[in-house]
Parts: structure tokens; sequence; C-alpha cells
């Protein structure tokens, strides 16, 4: 009698305490990154392995057949945690009652089109968008914009939804991030776990600045900074950040598609370390809101900065010296997000 007494109370307690689903909705769903992103959201590589899904693929109507598809395939990878799959058109449907908004869907840039006429189109799409997360989403719903151009995209977004706080949205520059930790473990002949705290400033453009004047090699087990692992200085001040800065129209002209695999990839880590916070004395890139900075960059913008995150709270890592040359290259890409954002806000306007 005890003993069935004891396993009654084991199942009760389990089902007691059984995570509830998290609503988690991704734009652009039947697109590229998101084919390669889905898989890894609803098996629990970004917010945690015992964190029940429900997915919803929001996309323009055209493309519902596509997620069709997608939701098939999603089933058929017969996944614990996943427990709905939501295909969808509409956007009360696509942001109601979510806890994180993926939004990778945004107008490309099409031959002979001028960047105004991006901004404006993007403009369209996320005052929509961000209206909608206003009033449907959760107040605590952790937003990342994808879609190019992703830091004023972010930005009209957050301004649509003036009842969601400013510090809930993010825009990825975390691949960027990735893309210079990994040049530099290859210089070094290291694993990409052996470099730390790379920093990507200002906009996910060809003028951001990827930064390693205070990044870290970890070399046969002693740990310096990259200028001394690296001793290379034309490089790293040259061809390094060139690679970085023009790595997505490299991969396009090879592959003659965009960046998907590793799009995905850096949306899982940005996205899982905003839910389970950084390593202790590490940070990484997030554009966020430039708000209250230590580097002089104006305020009213989404910027890349090193951030450190804990209880799904980031905070730029303030007080980094900055040299001359660091400056200038961080005032150029702050230059560029002024004059996207005074277009942007122009067309907000109209």
């Amino acid at each position: 009698m005890l003993t069935l007494l004891t396993a009654m109370y084991l199942v009760v307690r389990s089902a007691s305490t059984q995570a509830e689903p998290i609503r988690v909705v991704v734009t652009g769903a039947a697109g590229q990154i998101a084919y390669s992103l889905l898989y890894s959201i609803a098996k629990g590589d970004v917010f945690g392995k015992d964190q029940p899904i429900i997915l919803v693929l929001l996309d323009i109507p055209p493309m519902l057949p596509v997620l069709d598809g997608v939701v098939m395939e999603l089933q058929d990878c017969a996944l614990p945690l996943l427990r709905e799959v939501i295909p969808t058109d509409e956007v009360e449907v696509g942001f109601k009652d979510i806890d994180a908004a993926i939004l990778v869907g945004s107008m490309p840039r099409k031959e002979g089109m001028e960047r105004k006429d991006l901004l404006k189109a993007n403009v369209a799409i996320f005052k929509t968008q961000g209206a909608a997360l206003d009033k449907y989403a959760k107040k605590t719903v952790k937003v990342l914009v994808v879609g190019n151009p992703a830091n004023t995209n972010c930005l009209i977004a957050s301004k649509s939804a003036p009842s969601i706080p400013k510090e809930n949205f993010s825009c990825l520059t975390r691949l960027d991030h990735n893309r210079a930790s990994s040049q530099v473990a290859i210089r070094c002949g290291v694993s990409s776990d052996k470099v730390k705290n790379v920093i990507i400033w200002g906009n996910h453009s060809s003028t951001q600045y990827p930064d390693v004047h205070h990044a870290k090699v970890d070399l046969h087990g002693a740990e310096m900074g990259v200028y001394e692992a690296v001793k290379d200085e034309a490089w790293l001040r040259g061809d390094f950040i060139s690679t970085v800065q023009l790595r997505g129209a490299a991969v396009i002209k090879s592959r003659k598609l965009s960046s998907a695999m590793s799009a995905a990839k850096a949306i899982c880590d940005h996205m899982r370390d905003i839910w389970f916070g950084t390593k202790e004395g590490e940070f990484i890139s997030m554009g966020v809101y430039a708000a209250g900075n230590s580097y002089g960059v104006p305020e009213d913008l989404i910027y890349s900065f090193p951030v450190q995150i804990k209880n799904k709270t980031w905070k730029i890592v303030d007080g980094l010296p900055i040299n001359d040359f660091s400056r200038a290259k961080m005032d150029a890409t702050a230059a560029e997000l002024v004059e996207e954002r005074d277009t942007a806000l122009d067309f907000l306007s109209q």
C-alpha cells in the first residue's frame, strides 16, 4: 500500500512540476534561416531541455503552402518538447500571448533597389509587427530582430510597441561575433571556444567594427590577449576586420544564397544567452538600445555593444578603454545608424 501511495505521489508531483509550454513565434518561417532554426528550438537547444514549446510560424499568405510542409516535417521529427505548431499569416494569431519573438522575415534588397527603398519597405513591416506585439504579446516578451537592416528594423519595432520595455528588444549581431571569434581561432590554431570577449560595435552592416582589443585566447593553457597571441597587428587591423565585415557577401557569392545555417546557430546562441545568461567574466555582442551607454554613442539607436546577461536582463559592459583606432571605427558605424534612423523615422511618421 505504501509503495502504491508513493508511486501515486511521484506521478502527481511529476505532473505538477512539468513546465508550462512557452510560446515562440518565428516570422519568415517558410524561409531558409527558419528552416535551419526551427528544429534546434523544438528539440530544446535554446530554451532548455525540459521546456515544452509551442511554435508559432508566421509568414505571408503566398508562403502558407510551404509552411504546411514545415509543419509536417516538425511533426515527423517526433520531438517530445514540441507541444503544438501553429502556422499562420495573421499577426493577431502570430503574436498572441508569446514569450519570445524571433523576427526573421523582412524585405530583402533586390537588384536596383536603393537603400532608402529598402528602409521604407521594412519600416512598414516592422511598424505592423511592433504594433501587433504591443497589442497581443506578453509585456515580458523578448524580441530578437534578425531581418535586415536589423538594427533599424529593431528600433522601428520598439517604437511601435510603446508598452513593451525597450530593453526587451535586441537585434542579431551574434553571427558577426561568432565570425570574428572563429577567424581569431583559425589564425591561432585553436578551437573557437578558446576565444572569448570579442566585440562587434555598431551596425549589422559593412561598417560594423569587430574589435579584439579586449578579447582573450587560451593558447596551450595560457590565457593572453589576441594581439599577443596572433602577433600580426597588420592582419588584425586590416584583413581580419574586412573579412568579418564582408563575410555575408562572400557567402552569397559562393553559395548564391545568404547565410542560413550560421545565422540560425547565432540566433540560438543569442536567445539561449538571454534565457540562461552569459558565463561569468565573459561578454557577447548584441544590438541593444543605446540609452545610458558610456561610449558616447547617440542614445536613440539600436547599436551593438558588449553585454553581459543575468536573469534575462542585459547590461552593457561599461568602462572598456577605447583607443583612437577603435573610436574612429565606432563613430563611423554610429554615423551610418543615425542616417538610417532618421530616414526610417521620416517614413514612420508618414
